[in-house]
């Protein structure tokens, strides 16, 4: 097929990949990678100029959210269903927990990354309320 009339992509590795850019967005894929497991979660990001979008698209996932002050206060854990669109507003603290046969669609703007986002390092008592969360 002409890449110009129709771009298919398709990724299986492990890990985060971006697949599709186009003006200022990126369409990505999240499949599960070791720092998914709740016990490898070392911190939560913020986006602090755009929204993202997951949407599930098999296994089971969770987000991890820490509020959208200016650290992270209090964790809440949010099952995803497939085929829902969550969408996780600027300046909100985020992960996901992924099982090992999960996939997630991820949209966000093209820029999304360290120059615009800001990284929060969990204490010892949050790691512990993560690794009680589960898938």
């Amino acid at each position: 097929m002409d890449e110009n009339v129709l771009d298919i992509k398709e990724y299986r590795g492990e890990g985060y990949r971006p697949l599709i850019y186009f003006g200022a967005w990126r369409v990505a894929i999240l499949r599960w990678i070791e720092t998914t497991l709740p016990e490898k979660i070392t911190y939560l990001e913020r986006h602090t100029q755009t929204d993202e979008v997951f949407i599930l698209l098999e296994g089971q996932a969770a987000l991890i959210l820490g509020g959208n002050g200016p650290m992270v206060t209090g964790l809440e854990r949010h099952v995803m269903e497939g085929g829902k669109l969550y969408n996780v507003r600027q300046n909100v603290w985020h992960s996901v927990i992924m099982s090992r046969d999960a996939m997630i669609l991820i949209v966000e703007n093209q820029d999304t990354g360290e120059s615009n986002s800001e990284y929060y390092h969990l204490i010892e008592i949050q790691k512990k309320e993560i690794m009680g969360m589960g898938v």
